[in-house]
């Protein structure tokens, strides 16, 4: 008798002989088995290489007694988690205040971010002219760190919070601009001559055949634009020492206590896999080939 998950299968020309040889051939398996197979799977990978992670760090921490060790960090994320809205003064606030004081200032910049490097970006892929003047600037502004904005930023405006949202706003500019320029230069010409033989006047051109195609380029421009929105907002505020995320991280390493800062690095990367995993549903859900 054949196995549950398998079919008996004769060789057609030996169909009619007795003797003839037998295949046996698996039956697929359906596709909802499939996917839960491979998040089962997936999930038992995550965990293994999180048991070793903890366990090179345990390994580290016994090396090198200055580290937290991982039970001494996961007291610490209990103590913090117990109490994260409390508000004691600028040096005594909780880990939820600290994280809201920079997602709002990552937030503002990455508006501020957006609302000039979209419009710019389809100025500069749907004309040369501007591309060849303006390129040369992008190209040698684009590799600055953003350490060496914030400087400038708490120049002009004499206030550490409002110099991090402009620093965020400069850094995060380039990937939004150069993918949405990339992506508007992209269209086919077989799309642009659709849309002039049915005369398409430039708004509609612009909102059902530019705006759609370069819908994903533009928010895979978006998506890396919050990454360093995200890196740059606790750079600037470990400088800065007023409040957020970062100053929570450097007044912590001042105070002697590590298994706060690895606590903190737990949250930032946390919050940072949160925003790029929606922006990734989001470049799903506006995919011009179909993805959804």
């Amino acid at each position: 008798m054949s196995e549950p998950n398998q079919v008996l299968v004769a060789d057609r020309d030996d169909a009619s002989s007795a003797s003839g040889p037998a295949v046996l051939a698996p039956i697929p398996r359906p596709a909802g088995d499939r996917r839960w197979a491979n998040a089962g799977s997936s999930i038992a990978l995550a965990f293994a290489g999180t048991i070793v992670f903890v366990a090179v760090w345990q390994v580290a921490a016994i090396a090198r007694p200055d580290l937290p060790a991982p039970s001494e960090t996961f007291a610490q994320l209990v103590a913090l988690l117990s109490s994260p809205l409390h508000d004691y003064g600028p040096n005594d606030r909780g880990i939820f205040l600290q994280l809201g004081t920079s997602l709002f200032r990552v937030f503002t910049g990455f508006a501020l971010a957006s609302a000039v490097g979209v419009p710019l970006g389809f100025l500069l892929g749907g004309s040369a002219l501007v591309r060849r003047a303006i390129n040369p600037l992008i190209q040698v502004l684009r590799p600055v760190s953003p350490l060496a904005w914030f400087p400038i930023t708490l120049v002009l405006l004499k206030d550490a919070g409002q110099a991090s949202v402009l620093t965020i706003g400069i850094t995060a500019l380039w990937p939004t601009l150069i993918n949405t320029a990339f992506g508007v230069a992209g269209v086919p010409q077989d799309h642009r001559d659709v849309a002039r033989v049915f005369r398409f006047s430039r708004p509609k051109y612009i909102r059902r055949v530019l705006l759609p195609y370069a819908m994903t380029s533009i928010i895979t421009g978006l998506r890396l634009s919050m990454g360093i929105a995200w890196m740059v907002i606790v750079a600037t505020e470990m400088l800065s020492g007023s409040s957020g995320i970062g100053f929570f991280v450097w007044d912590s390493y001042n105070n002697n206590n590590l298994p706060a800062v690895v606590s903190a690095i737990a949250f930032i990367g946390l919050v940072g896999f949160g925003l790029d995993y929606a922006f990734s549903q989001l470049a799903r859900r506006f995919d011009y080939a179909g993805g959804s």
